[in-house]
């Protein structure tokens, strides 16, 4: 049977890096081009079949499909190989270095990073906007699809696929998530359908429904907010983090911690951005309730029963529950660690109307459409500009849905990190739950 060659990269003739020459090595009739090629890279690699003297098996033909916002579920017929393992790749006529002759796992072993450092080599990519193609590699040797992204900013001594990288990494839980673990999937029964990876950046707001993803995909890398775990087979992601990662977090991720700023920092008096800083980690941690308005740098009362709910719910009493952060404390609320504070605490029983209210049931979309009126869209509009997006009401808001209702919607979904359909402008049950939670 003759061998499919390929077309859409064809190294230098004279490059001698390890990238160009394993290349050279699988498709010695480079040059030549068959319609279908791709697919027929997939078929032998199923089978098992020997092209250009390697035999291709379904784990060195890694398949990837990469699913956006309003994408459909990949159907069958829908298959796009990915790149296997690989050396680092080199500037033309140069070698890539010693990538391709060490041990790539004892290596990484070896190297350390940090989640401050992920995030950055992840930004790089993303301000490049690193166009998106299996088998291109970009000027710093990492191959330019979904694994190679990953293995850059893990800071990798070689290209990874999606069936490797969870080798160099530590499976976690979702509560464990912080910026610059990944999100994983892998179909090994099938690696063509669906397998993809992204960078977690950090939770968009308290109910962790929505995380910041940095991924690469066509046409370009992006950094956008993403429901967890994915827009598709959602499921099947799984948490995992970087054996070489140091402890601590990435400043300049989405949700930015420092260390304890002392117990100086909290209570009666207080005035800082520290305060607000802890406001913002109760309430990703359940403790929204008890702020009416903010958190901001003052402390008040909310902050000190806040404060205090959390420490409770990790089984402390006495001084170790008295609502104001030690450096336990501090480290349960930026690591992560410890128990989230119950729906229904105690601690917030003796005090009427500091709790937020309920968001009210989600009407309907037919309630926003064309020619509606009701109180649903005097809600909608009175809470949008509560949110900050009344700038398009010259008048109102009022009953009758209209266009200044619609681009507040939009502005809001926008702010979301959405796009295409999911940022039409009309409202659905989750932009119902945002706006009002």
């Amino acid at each position: 049977m003759e061998a499919p060659v390929f077309e859409e990269y064809d190294p230098a003739g004279d490059c001698h890096c390890a990238g160009c020459v394993q290349w050279r090595r699988a498709n010695p009739q480079r040059g030549r081009t068959k319609v279908g090629a791709r697919h027929a890279l997939v078929v032998a690699a199923a089978a098992g079949t020997v092209i250009g003297g390697v035999q291709l098996t379904p784990a060195t033909a890694a398949g990837h499909h990469e699913a956006r916002p309003g994408d459909p579920v990949p159907g069958d017929d829908e298959v796009t190989p990915q790149g296997g393992t690989s050396p680092l790749h080199g500037a033309p006529g140069q070698a890539a270095g010693s990538a391709g002759s060490v041990d790539l796992a004892q290596d990484a072993a070896l190297r350390t990073t940090t989640r401050a450092a992920i995030i950055n080599r992840a930004k790089t990519w993303v301000s490049a906007k690193v166009p998106y193609n299996m088998d291109k590699y970009w000027k710093d040797g990492y191959r330019q699809d979904c694994s190679g992204f990953v293995s850059m900013a893990w800071d990798l001594p070689g290209n990874e696929w999606t069936g490797s990288l969870a080798t160099y990494g530590t499976r976690i839980t979702k509560a464990q998530l912080q910026p610059g673990d990944i999100l994983l999937f892998h179909n090994p029964a099938d690696p063509e359908k669906g397998s993809h990876v992204t960078i977690f950046g950090g939770w968009t707001d308290y109910t962790r429904t929505y995380y910041i993803a940095y991924e690469q995909t066509r046409p370009g890398t992006r950094k956008q907010a993403t429901p967890y775990a994915y827009w598709s087979n959602s499921g099947k992601y799984l948490a995992y983090r970087y054996k070489g990662v140091k402890a601590g977090t990435a400043s300049g991720a989405d949700s930015s911690v420092t260390k304890f700023p002392g117990t100086g920092a909290f209570g009666p008096g207080a005035n800082n951005a520290s305060v607000t800083q802890l406001g913002r980690l109760l309430v990703e941690r359940g403790g929204k309730r008890f702020y009416s308005e903010g958190p901001g740098p003052r402390w008040g009362e909310a902050d000190r029963r806040a404060t205090q709910a959390f420490q409770r719910a990790q089984g402390w009493s006495g001084k170790d529950a008295d609502g104001i952060p030690g450096p336990t404390t501090w480290s349960y609320l930026v690591t992560g660690k410890g128990k989230d504070i119950p729906g229904s605490a105690k601690s917030s029983s003796g005090s009427k109307g500091s709790a937020a209210s309920k968001a009210p049931a989600f009407p309907g979309r037919a309630a926003f459409r064309s020619g509606a009126s009701g109180d649903a869209v005097t809600k909608l509009g009175r809470q949008l500009v509560k949110k900050g997006f009344g700038k398009y009401y010259t008048q109102g808001p009022g009953p009758r849905w209209g266009e200044a209702d619609r681009r507040a919607v939009e502005a809001f979904q926008r702010a979301q990190g959405w796009r295409g359909a999911a940022a039409d402008g009309y409202p659905g049950p989750e932009t119902w739950r945002r706006l009002f939670s």
